[in-house]
Parts: structure tokens; sequence; C-alpha cells
């Protein structure tokens, strides 16, 4: 039988990380970095989890596709987060991790072989809303697979008790939603399938002709919410190849 790729999020869990280094003093404030074999320096993936913000999920699902991406000679910041359950979860906390984890790559930098100059984020589903969101401060490439990159319309579509709205709490959508910061300065690729029935896909066709010419919208036929981040998946090698090319590798 094919591969129903939603499995990646009860797979057993990936080898461990090469380091787990806190980018801050709060217990969630942590990533796993994982190397290539080699010398380096190697270019880096900064990825951020999804799972509609919600702290039932967390970075132990995006461990795989970070070990596949070590692989294929990238290394990777998988970055955890305050999330809705959480105390401090919801925004901005979870906003202000994601911007501290980011910025905590210089320090990576001075400790491990990686190369400050090839640096770009990658984020699915809520994570695609907080690694656009991010990109816009830090001016890096991004890789956003399954974004939610209209939060107003996915409140609007899942009423005031649904993650979207509780996520955003009191604070105003055009303070997060990606879509209404545009434009972001930054080269983005959007990557969607065409069967997603978490984030639908028409979100980000929409998304990318606002965006114009910054962004960039890479469709996966037939494919669902969670195949973009399955190295098992047979759309995975057009992933590899999108965030190989931001990072220039």
């Amino acid at each position: 039988m094919p591969r129903d790729s939603h499995d990646i999020l009860t797979d057993l869990p990936p080898p461990a990380a090469d380091a787990r280094p806190a980018y801050g003093e709060e217990p969630l404030q942590f990533g796993d970095l994982r190397l290539p074999p080699g010398r380096g320096p190697f270019p880096l993936a900064v990825v951020i989890h999804g799972g509609y913000w919600q702290a039932i999920y967390n970075l132990i699902h995006t461990g795989h596709m970070c070990v596949a991406l070590a692989e294929a000679g990238i290394a990777t910041w998988n970055v955890e987060y305050r999330r809705l359950g959480d105390v401090g979860g919801g925004w901005p906390g979870a906003g202000e991790d994601v911007a501290s984890a980011v910025e905590f790559v210089d320090e990576l930098v001075e400790r491990y072989p990686l190369d400050r100059e090839r640096v770009a984020l990658v984020g699915h589903s809520a994570g695609g809303q907080l690694a656009l969101w991010a990109t816009k401060r830090a001016q890096l490439p991004v890789v956003a697979l399954a974004p939610v990159s209209d939060v107003r319309d996915s409140a609007r579509r899942t009423g005031s008790e649904g993650a979207p709205a509780r996520f955003v709490g009191g604070s105003r959508y055009e303070e997060l939603s990606p879509i209404e910061l545009l434009p972001l300065g930054v080269r983005q690729i959007l990557i969607h399938g065409t069967a997603d029935e978490s984030v639908p896909y028409a979100m980000s066709k929409r998304y990318v002709q606002a965006a114009g010419g910054e962004a960039e919208l890479v469709t996966l036929e037939g494919a669902g919410h969670f195949e973009p981040i399955d190295p098992r998946a047979r759309e995975w090698p057009r992933v590899l190849s999108a965030i190989e090319g931001v990072l220039g590798s």
C-alpha cells in the first residue's frame, strides 16, 4: 500500500540530533541541531514545525526531514517554541520565540561549522506562518510548506473557538498574518499540495499572486498536507530542490 504521509506524526522518532542548544531561558526555547558528515561549513535551514500552533505537536515529526536534509549536505536548526496550551504560548509568545531562535543562528555559527551566508527559513503549516512572519525581520529566504499564509481567513473558516482565532487572541491580524505583511522583501517559495484538506491550496495561490515577483508557487498535484515534510513521499525531491535552491547549494 502507498504510504500515508499523515503517518509522519506518529512515526518513531528520528535519531537524536547532534546537539540541543537552548536559545532562551524558557523550557521550550531550544532547538535540535543536525550537521551533515564532513568538515563544512554547511548551509543551514532553520526549520519551524507546524501543528496549528498547538502544544500537542512538537519538533519530533519534522526531525525526519531534518535527517534527510543532513544526508543532502544541509545542516538544520529544528526549532521548538511555545504553543497554545503552553505557558506564554499563542501570540506573541510563539513569534518572539521563533525570532529569538533565528537570531541565535549567529551564536550557532560561532560554535559549529555553518555558513552564515547560506541560511534560509523552512516552515510547515502553522510553522509556515511563523517562518514568513520571521523572515520579514530577518531578511532571509524562506521555503514555506503548506503555510497558513492568511491567518484572518483561517480564523474565519474555523470560527472563534478554532486554533487560528485562539492563537491570535487579542492581537491584530495585520501584526502576524503573512499576506497582510507583504511585501516581505525576500525570496519566497511556497510549496502546496492540491489535495490539502488542512490548509487550502487556494490560500497559497492567492498569497503568491498578492506577493508579485517576491514569491513563487510550487504545486504538488494530488498531494495532501504532510507530503511536503515526508522524506519518504514521492514529492520530497521537489521540496529538497527548492531548499537547495534558496540556499545556493
